[in-house]
């Protein structure tokens, strides 16, 4: 439940937040904040792989695994929203809505074609989303999904249900 909670207050905060500041506006504070909030997820995603994969006692990846996940797409939404400010950059994209659309169409690989990165700095932010999304988060849904499996197995069930 406040898994739930938290997820709701991250998504609602990223509609609601203030953020015309950044973009071609400040464009070095926001490939700043943009790094190193990519980069602080990638850690705390990385330390909770870790955990798993150690079998450290009392791990709970399920709590920090799945709000990381949404932190990093509503933070490549948000530079993609930053992005389309500026001419040319991404063709298509208007709303935070339309930001969030097309990371997610990006993550899942579908790519309809209605929203394109056209400025260097838009394809440059779309490369790095696969490049994260196939390292981080691939790496993090695997490890929760592994301590799930093992999860069940020591609680006697040593079939999870398929």
């Amino acid at each position: 439940m406040i898994q739930v909670a938290g997820l709701t207050a991250m998504v609602t905060a990223y509609f609601l937040l203030p953020l015309d500041g950044l973009g071609p506006r400040r464009p070095v504070l926001s490939w700043m904040l943009f790094g190193a909030l990519l980069a602080l997820i990638a850690i705390l995603l990385l330390i909770q792989v870790a955990r798993v994969l150690l079998a450290v006692p009392e791990v709970r990846p399920g709590l920090f695994i799945p709000p990381l996940m949404c932190l990093s797409v509503l933070v490549f939404a948000t530079a993609y929203q930053g992005l389309a400010q500026s001419p040319g950059e991404m063709d298509g994209l208007t709303t935070r809505l339309d930001a969030l659309y097309f990371t997610l169409i990006t993550l899942a690989t579908v790519g309809y074609g209605d929203i394109t990165p056209r400025g260097q700095s838009a394809r440059l932010v779309a490369i790095l989303q696969i490049l994260y999304s196939f390292i981080f988060l691939t790496a993090a849904a695997t490890a929760l999904t592994n301590h799930l499996r093992n999860s069940l197995r020591q609680h006697g069930n040593p079939d999870p249900p398929r």
